[in-house]
């Protein structure tokens, strides 16, 4: 069994939705787990201690361990203060998960520079700040776990949703980054892109609520957080019990070699399919896997 014993977890945006979910499989399983969560609404304004407060105490009745912080993770300071909380109450953080968000949902025609602002400060922002935070602790244990929460609105697109997508995709660049940074320190990072009924989505799921709640996406995040997690790099996708991996490919392409004289927008032009073919495509782990495809076509 997949335990965290000895192990401290900080989940942000934890105070219901998928981080209470997160939080509560957690430390159900043994982590001392830090709720953050500032408690505003799904628009980013205002804030409580009480929803970060409550899953604290739900995990305390079970008989686990938590504690309660309530800093917006949107600035440096803020994701310096949780991870601070952390190692107060437990002496060392070896999870982070990224699961604070807001939506400002506008079309591309109607968004408000504030709107995109606030949202990239949340989702995206906010993971380097928490990350950044936790990551020299985590080199010097040589251990961590990271997990970020993507969206199928960044990798495959959602009407009125720039904002979000660009933040959501934005962080798969911030993973792919880090999982090369931390490797040789037991540094693993992952993505979530989860499909779940909580208060951000009750109005864009409509039937198929009642069928995709957030417990349901915890285990595969849960997996990703835990020591027997040797995957760095992953993107999956969590709903209503299914688990799959999302992967960006490079196909195999058109190649013209110099001998045949140089590129031309008609060889582009009359090569779309060989282009386009997904038979043979790879799946980089970095831009050197792409640099290696691309050497022995020049011989």
């Amino acid at each position: 069994m997949i335990d965290f014993q000895d192990r401290v977890a900080i989940v942000t945006g934890a105070g219901g939705g998928l981080g209470r979910s997160h939080a509560l499989l957690l430390a159900g399983r043994g982590a001392s787990v830090v709720v953050n969560d500032l408690g505003g609404e799904v628009g980013g304004s205002g804030s409580s201690e009480t929803p970060a407060q409550q899953v604290v105490d739900e995990i305390v009745a079970a008989g686990g361990s938590a504690v309660a912080e309530y800093s917006s993770v949107a600035t440096p300071d803020g994701g310096d203060a949780i991870v601070a909380k952390a190692l107060e109450e437990f002496g060392r953080v070896d999870i982070v998960v990224n699961n604070a968000g807001i939506l400002r949902d506008k079309s591309f025609g109607k968004l408000e520079w504030p709107d995109l602002d606030a949202v990239i400060d949340v989702h995206l922002k906010g993971a380097f700040y928490v990350t950044r935070a936790a990551f020299a602790h985590m080199k010097e244990q040589n251990y961590g776990r990271v997990v970020v929460t993507s969206s199928n609105a960044g990798l495959f697109g959602n009407f009125g949703q720039t904002n979000y997508g660009a933040a959501k995709l934005g962080l798969v660049g911030f993973m792919n980054v880090l999982k090369i940074e931390g490797a040789k320190n037991n540094i693993k990072v992952n993505a979530i892109a989860p499909v779940a009924h909580t208060r951000m989505t009750e109005e864009l799921l409509g039937p198929l609520a009642e069928m995709l709640q957030p417990e349901q996406v915890s285990p595969a995040v849960a997996y990703l957080c835990s020591e027997a997690c040797e995957l760095t790099g992953e993107i999956w996708s969590a709903a209503g019990g299914s688990v799959s991996r999302i992967f960006i490919g490079l196909t195999d392409g058109y190649f013209k070699p110099a001998s045949d004289g140089p590129l031309t927008i008609e060889d582009v032009q009359d090569n779309l399919e060989v282009i386009r073919d997904p038979d043979g495509h790879i799946v980089p782990f970095s831009i050197q896997d792409e640099l290696s495809k691309l050497g022995p076509k020049f011989g």
